[in-house]
C-alpha cells in the first residue's frame, strides 16, 4: 500500500472539538461556477479531505478531484488474494477516499428480525425486519429471489404495520456514531449520515408490483408510507445532531430508476415521493449539511426535480443506463454536483488504455465545473483485478489534479 501524501494545509474554517463541529468558510456563490475565482487565501498544495469536498460543493478552487468508491464483497475477496491488505478499508485508503460514513439508517417495523424459514447447501430463505420473505445466496452477493411481503394492502399498513413503525426506538446507535465521527475527524475526512429514502422503503416493504400499482390506484397510501418513513429518518438524524455530532452531509440511497427511465413518471414522483425528498434536503440545509442522493438507472427525466428539491449532488450516474457527465456537466454542473459515471464495464476489461480513455473523458467534463467527484458508476465488480484498480488510482493521480 502506498503511503498517503503529506497534507500541506493551512487553517480553513473553524473546528470545535467540544461540539464535534467544523464550520466551513462562507463562499460567494454569485460568481460564475464555470470560472472559479481566486480563493480568499492562497490554496495549499494539498487540502484535507473535508476542505476539498467543501470546496467542490461550492465550485471553489481545490487541489484534486474528491474520491470515493464502493466494492462488491467478492471483489474484496479477490483482491485479498492479489495483495490487498485490510479489506475494504485498505482499498479506500489506497484510493485516498475523502468521504467517511458515520452510520446507515433504514427504519424497519421489526428491527433485528431474521427468521430462518428454510435452507439448503447454496441458499437460505428468511423473513427479515421488513416482513419480506426472500431467498439469499450463501457466501456470495446477488439479487435475492423475492417470495413475499407482509404488507400487501393498505389494510395491512393501517391495520398494524404503520403502528409498528411508529413504536420503534431509534434505529441508530449514538455512541457508535460519535466514535465513527471522531475517527473521521482525526483523518480530516468529510463525514455523512447515510440511509434509505422512502421510495426504496415502499419497495422493500411491499414489493415492486404492489408499490407501482398502488402509486396509480391508492396514492394516499404511498404518500403516508413515505411520510412515516421520512419522519423516522429525520427523528433519528436529529437525535445524532442533538448529541453534539455535526456531520458534513446526508448521503441518501434509493434506486428509483431502471436502464431507460424512472420507475414512475416524473409527475407521479413529484406528487408522491418528491415532497419527502425535499424535506430531507431542507433538513440537511437547515443543519449546515449538504445532500447527496444515490440512485441507479436513467434519471435524466427528473434531474430538474432533484434540483428543485434542493439536492446538492447525485451519484453514481450509471453509464450503462444512459447517464453521461459529458452531457450533464455543461447543462447542470453549476446547480448540481456530479459524483461518479466512470463505467465499471470498461474497468472490467482490465485494458488500461480503454480505462484511461474512459476516465480522462469523464474527468475532463466534470472538472470543468469544479463540482465533480470520482466514483465508479456502480460498485466495482470482481472481474476488475487489484492491479487494474491500483493502476486506475495512478491515473487519477495523473489526470485528476487541478494544479
Amino acid at each position: 500500500m502506498r503511503p498517503m501524501r503529506p497534507a500541506l494545509w493551512i487553517k480553513f474554517g473553524n473546528w470545535s472539538a467540544q461540539h464535534r463541529r467544523f464550520d466551513p468558510p462562507k463562499f460567494d456563490r454569485s460568481t460564475t461556477p464555470h470560472r472559479p475565482t481566486e480563493s480568499a487565501v492562497a490554496l495549499p498544495k494539498t487540502l484535507t479531505s473535508q476542505e476539498r469536498v467543501h470546496r467542490m460543493f461550492e465550485r471553489q478552487d481545490h487541489d484534486r478531484v474528491p474520491r470515493h468508491d464502493t466494492f462488491w464483497w467478492e471483489t474484496i475477496e479477490r483482491w485479498r488474494g492479489e495483495g490487498l491488505e485490510d479489506g475494504q478499508n485498505g482499498a479506500l485508503a489506497e484510493l485516498e477516499s475523502d468521504f467517511h460514513c458515520l452510520c446507515w439508517n433504514w427504519p424497519a417495523p421489526w428491527p433485528g428480525r431474521e427468521e430462518l424459514i428454510e435452507e439448503d447447501e447454496r441458499t437460505r430463505i428468511i423473513i427479515d425486519q421488513f416482513g419480506q420473505k426472500a431467498r439469499y445466496w450463501k457466501g456470495r452477493s446477488g439479487t435475492p429471489e423475492h417470495l413475499g411481503w407482509a404488507c400487501q394492502s393498505s389494510d395491512d399498513w393501517h391495520g398494524s404495520i404503520r403502528r409498528q413503525f411508529l413504536e420503534t426506538p431509534l434505529h441508530v446507535q449514538i455512541d457508535e456514531v460519535a466514535k465513527a465521527f471522531d475517527r473521521a475527524r482525526a483523518q480530516n475526512q468529510w463525514t455523512y449520515l447515510s440511509g434509505a429514502e422512502s421510495f426504496e422503503m415502499t419497495r422493500k416493504l411491499m414489493g415492486d408490483e404492489v408499490t407501482l400499482i398502488a402509486m396509480a390506484t391508492e396514492p394516499e397510501w404511498i404518500i403516508d408510507v413515505s411520510k412515516v418513513h421520512t419522519d423516522l429518518l429525520i427523528r433519528d438524524y436529529q437525535a445524532i445532531l442533538d448529541a453534539g455530532i455535526q456531520p458534513d452531509g446526508l448521503f441518501i440511497y434509493g434506486d428509483m430508476a431502471f436502464n431507460h427511465a424512472t420507475m414512475c413518471s416524473p409527475a407521479m414522483y413529484r406528487q408522491l415521493i418528491w415532497p419527502d425528498h425535499k424535506r430531507l434536503a431542507d433538513f440537511a440545509h437547515e443543519n449546515g449539511m449538504k445532500m447527496i442522493y444515490h440512485t441507479d438507472g436513467n434519471i435524466n427525466g427528473v434531474l430538474d426535480l432533484y434540483i428543485e428539491a434542493g439536492f446538492d449532488c447525485v451519484q453514481p450516474l450509471e453509464a450503462k443506463a444512459g447517464m453521461d457527465v459529458r452531457a450533464l456537466a455543461p447543462k447542470l454542473g453549476d446547480r448540481l454536483a456530479l459524483f461518479g459515471n466512470v463505467d465499471v464495464m470498461v474497468m472490467a476489461t482490465n485494458d488500461l488504455s480503454h480505462i484511461e480513455a474512459e476516465l480522462v473523458a469523464k474527468l475532463k467534463a466534470g472538472m470543468a465545473t469544479r463540482g465533480y467527484a470520482y466514483h465508479s458508476d456502480h460498485s466495482i465488480p470482481p472481474s476488475v483485478s487489484w492491479q487494474t484498480y491500483r493502476s486506475l488510482i495512478r491515473l487519477l493521480d495523473q489526470h485528476g489534479n487541478y494544479h
